[in-house]
């Protein structure tokens, strides 16, 4: 008997994914795979692999439980191929498959791949629509059509709209769309964070952690602390954690950065939605019904459900708006490599040093940590932004290209020239001292601009506005910076760019290659 083949992908760990639920559990063989191919993309951090590596083989656990017939294949099977392709074509053979149904991927390359699998297999595929997003990339393209700029607020606000939450009749919760001007409280002493909540390695994932250790010993990060849930009984019990302890005070502090703290009261569960053990909506409401209970602050739930149904919706639409071009525009002409402590943790300012030591250790930052310490700093000194792609994408656990790429190439590096964001996120050290107390124990002295103890930051910011003053001088957003540059005295002036180039010809560099 023939059998329709149904290939699900690493992020597509949904047990309603609409491959599924269009098929008939008796006439189907789902074919689940680890390819080295995709393990060698970018060096991604030990974390992410084991991550992924794990929830897919407790995935298809749970998919046999509930009576589907799944063909998994280990990446240390002898007869893997390493691709995507080379699998279902021997897995076609394997079940004598005369179809292949696949939800669609969430990545312009893999689509790609998906797409020539008719002809190269020479079976029907039929690709389906993935549903777990809230805006379809028609909704998208339309709300998008006819706009000179794509402002995320304006089609925040529609989002709101189409899941009524935090809605009040036709007006938002509270009279306001916004509240992220109290969101932004710098930190303060005597906060207590909770710990994540940590969820012990099983003889699944312990086989995983050990298969990582072995064959990708190269990779940044350490598998004995892994931590993370690889179920969506896990990501279920990681969100209620999350309601109960770090909701109410996520909104004050959501672009805070303490020292020695990675975690403070940020939510943890976007590697959970990117990967759909968790439905972004599922989560949306969860948040607002603490809300609506009174358990967690407007501000908070308000900041938290923008980010999901907000930003996360919003970068996707521009990903897919913009595909395959987007990948490489490059608005500046960046061209600079990243410096080798992108990938050791290993420099004396401690802002990079706390925000990339932390990267290393769990594949995770914050927002800001990502935006304005290594996101900021790169844009700084020039860095060529695709190889800021790579190496969020290689370091991040909830890095997937499509929600990876429009947040570092367009919003942290301005590679798409205000695409997505209106202007370049570029600070000198003293936003880091303010949302920070990171500067106190740094060897450089964030109050000076000029000598051997100057924190970089500082002259570094002058000189990328000075470089790039005929590309950015007429944004309405830098006016006040370029008008501040222009009455500066020339000496003093002169002193800052000498003071940068100074700095950047002592950076040494290394490429993602060199940790493959």
């Amino acid at each position: 008997m023939t059998k329709t083949l149904i290939p699900i992908f690493a992020d597509q760990l949904s047990h309603g994914l609409s491959s599924l639920a269009t098929s008939d559990q008796t006439e189907s063989v789902v074919l689940m795979m680890e390819v080295s191919e995709e393990a060698q993309t970018v060096p991604h951090h030990k974390t992410k692999l084991i991550f992924l590596f794990s929830a897919m083989r407790h995935f298809a656990q749970e998919l046999r439980a509930e009576g589907w017939t799944v063909d998994y294949v280990e990446l240390t099977n002898p007869e893997n191929t390493g691709s995507f392709t080379g699998e279902v074509r021997r897995a076609a053979a394997r079940h004598t498959s005369d179809l292949v149904r696949v939800c669609e991927p969430s990545v312009y390359r893999v689509l790609e791949v998906v797409k020539g699998w008719e002809s190269e297999l020479g079976l029907p595929v039929s690709i389906t629509f993935d549903d777990r997003f809230i805006a379809t990339k028609g909704e998208f393209e339309a709300w998008a059509s006819g706009r000179k700029q794509y402002r995320m607020e304006y089609f925040y606000r529609d989002m709101r709209r189409k899941t009524g939450l935090l809605m009040d009749g036709d007006k938002p919760e509270g009279g306001q769309w916004n509240y992220d001007k109290d969101n932004r409280k710098p930190p303060k002493s005597g906060l207590d964070f909770p710990e994540p909540l940590k969820f012990p390695p099983d003889a699944i994932t312990q086989d995983v952690i050990d298969m990582v250790e072995a064959r990708f010993t190269s990779r940044m990060g350490r598998a004995d602390s892994f931590f993370w849930a690889v179920t969506r009984e896990g990501a279920l019990e990681a969100l209620d954690y999350f309601l109960d302890h770090g909701l109410p005070r996520f909104g004050d502090y959501q672009d805070a950065m303490v020292g020695g703290e990675s975690f403070l009261f940020h939510s943890l569960l976007s590697p959970y939605m990117n990967v759909g053990l968790l439905g972004p909506l599922e989560v949306c409401r969860a948040v607002e019904t603490r809300y609506l209970a009174g358990d967690a602050p407007l501000n908070a739930t308000e900041g938290y459900i923008r980010q999901i149904i907000g930003w996360r919706e919003y970068v996707r639409g521009i990903y897919w708006l913009d595909m395959p071009e987007y990948v490489d525009r490059n608005h500046l002409n960046a061209k600079r490599p990243l410096p080798d402590f992108y990938w050791t943790g290993e420099t004396d300012m401690n802002c990079l040093s706390q925000s990339i030591g932390q990267t290393l250790d769990h594949a995770y930052a914050h927002h800001i940590q990502r935006l304005m310490i290594t996101g900021n700093f790169a844009l700084l000194i020039g860095a060529d932004p695709f190889a800021v792609h790579e190496w969020y994408l290689a370091v991040y656990l909830d890095a997937f290209e499509w929600v990876e790429l429009p947040n570092t190439l367009g919003m942290s590096q301005f590679g798409d020239g205000g695409m997505l964001g209106s202007k370049p996120y570029a600070s000198s050290g003293a936003y880091i001292n303010r949302m920070s107390d990171y500067c106190g124990s740094c060897r450089y002295n964030v109050k000076e601009r000029i000598g051997d103890d100057a924190c970089p930051f500082n002259a570094l910011y002058w000189d990328f506005l000075d470089r790039n003053a005929d590309t950015l001088r007429g944004n309405n957003r830098l006016a006040m910076p370029y008008r501040n540059l222009d009455k500066m005295d020339e000496g003093v002036r002169q002193g800052l760019m000498d003071q940068a180039q100074g700095f950047l010809s002592s950076l040494s560099t290394s490429k993602a290659e060199d940790y493959l």
